[in-house]
């Protein structure tokens, strides 16, 4: 679309960014007042094939935001057009255009940044991040990364002046309450609760500091090594202790142990505060709802990475209903059997035998086949699965539509008082209008108590997102 007219004002010249159904031109503003000033940033929205109305929502959602804000290191809001000519309906942002290239250009063209100039940036951007979050309400930017922030004017020991980008995923926290919900971001610079729908100002945080480990590293984070989905950088950069123990605190996965606000954290930066190694070290043992260590007698295989979390629940065995119902049948053939086949016998015989047929194979998937519980950025999903043959037990949910975890108790047993004894015998995750149980699917193979927490703790954990418990009425009484 280069030399295209745009509201006989904005002249299309070069293309700047292309994603599905957006692209970015650097533009001419022919009405612009200084001619020597006149570039600008054009973002153009079609309402072609690959138009979504999430699109839509997200691109007039920047509009407005970008409309209300006024700071130097932020584009400002200048214009907002809608198209419909022959070769191109949709809409149109302008902006202004800021001449710089962005960190992940310097350290392709093999720049480098000292400690210094890392730090000089970050308190940078935490000014910037300060400033959004003291909105009403606060604004957070979901997809803070090296493209998107801009470095220019470098002289002396100065770094230069930095520049915050692209508010296309831009989410104001009121407009978490209700409603769909939208995952955002870029893999590796996304902390875990952005992958379930979830974002505080301390999401911008992680994002800050997964990217400044890439310029100490020269990294980007899903290239480095990881332990309990911290991101291992240590080794690979020459930090000072504090600087490096205050990018730890940044990138903690857990919400719950990573600085709350953008204030906080340029305050922990200037005043060099490191946590205590006490402090420290029972934060690690402990993430997310006072983290559960794996039952050392479960057979369920737990594997999880940056990418999805996977549970393998192997069944029970042969259980006692289905020997018992081998028991039932086995007999009755014989009987028949040894006294002849009569015509009516004959179909009484088939319908046994095709009974003592669905135990077998029942017993047989009961021994040999295994339930899956698997959730990745994408979707939730619950299988069986028998010696590569699978089947979803409930059709698959987006990742997006989780809206909770929860674990239930119900009366199980009396005590010597007559009272009943409560234990949690559920875990589940809702996500849109399903529920999905993590069991064995098995009434008289009932998973322990321990495994539930284990199991519920691995789940929070990556999805960033806390687990409710609920009573039986309260699980009775949502309407799915």
């Amino acid at each position: 679309m280069e030399g295209k007219l745009l509201g006989d004002r904005y002249l299309l010249q070069e293309k700047l960014g292309d994603q599905i159904g957006r692209k970015t031109f650097l533009a001419l503003d022919k009405l612009a007042p200084d001619i020597t000033k006149n570039s600008v940033v054009v973002k153009l929205l079609s309402l072609g094939n690959n138009f979504s109305w999430q699109h839509l929502k997200l691109f007039t959602r920047e509009a407005e935001t970008l409309k209300k804000l006024n700071h130097p290191a932020i584009p400002r809001y200048l214009d907002y057009l809608e198209i419909d000519e022959a070769d191109f309906k949709g809409f149109a942002l302008v902006q202004t255009y800021i001449e710089a290239e962005n960190l992940e250009y310097y350290l392709k063209a093999g720049r480098t940044f000292s400690e210094a100039e890392v730090i000089q940036i970050a308190r940078a951007l935490l000014d910037t991040l300060i400033y959004l979050q003291a909105q009403s309400p606060a604004i957070v930017h979901r997809d803070l990364k090296p493209s998107n922030i801009l470095l220019t004017n470098r002289s002396g020991h100065q770094v230069g002046d930095v520049y915050l980008v692209d508010f296309g995923s831009v989410q104001h926290l009121a407009a978490q309450e209700g409603g769909t919900i939208t995952v955002v971001g870029t893999y590796g610079y996304m902390p875990p609760e952005q992958f379930g729908g979830r974002t505080t100002p301390a999401s911008d945080l992680y994002s800050l500091g997964a990217t400044l480990i890439y310029l100490v590293t020269g990294r980007h984070p899903t290239e480095l090594p990881q332990a309990n989905f911290r991101l291992q950088f240590a080794s690979l950069a020459n930090l000072s202790p504090a600087f490096e123990d205050w990018l730890g605190w940044l990138t903690e996965p857990s919400l719950e142990q990573r600085l709350d606000t953008a204030a906080q954290a340029l305050e922990a930066l200037n005043t060099q505060e490191i946590r205590s190694s006490i402090t420290q070290s029972s934060e690690l043992a402990e993430p997310i709802n006072n983290f559960a260590l794996k039952p050392q007698y479960t057979d369920i295989v737990c594997r999880k990475s940056t990418e999805c979390i996977e549970f393998t629940i192997p069944t029970p065995g042969l259980g006692f209903a289905i020997l018992g119902l081998a028991s039932f049948v086995t007999p009755i053939i014989l009987t028949i059997t040894s006294q002849g086949i009569g015509q009516g016998s004959i179909t009484i015989l088939i319908v046994l035998t095709l009974l003592f047929g669905a135990a077998v194979a029942a017993a047989i998937f009961n021994y040999f086949g295994k339930i899956k519980l698997r959730i990745d950025h994408h979707q939730i999903t619950l299988k069986k699965e028998l010696w590569g043959f699978k089947k979803n037990i409930l059709p698959p949910s987006s990742t997006q539509a989780i809206q909770e975890i929860y674990k239930s108790s119900v009366p199980y047993g009396k005590n010597a008082d007559g009272n009943f004894i409560c234990l949690t015998n559920k875990l589940e995750i809702v996500a849109g209008c399903r529920r999905y149980p993590f069991t064995s699917f098995h009434t008289f193979h009932k998973l322990s108590t321990q495994e539930l927490d284990w199991a519920g703790t691995e789940i929070s954990e990556w999805l960033g997102m806390p687990i409710e418990e609920k009573s039986k009425s309260e699980v009775k009484s949502q309407k799915f």
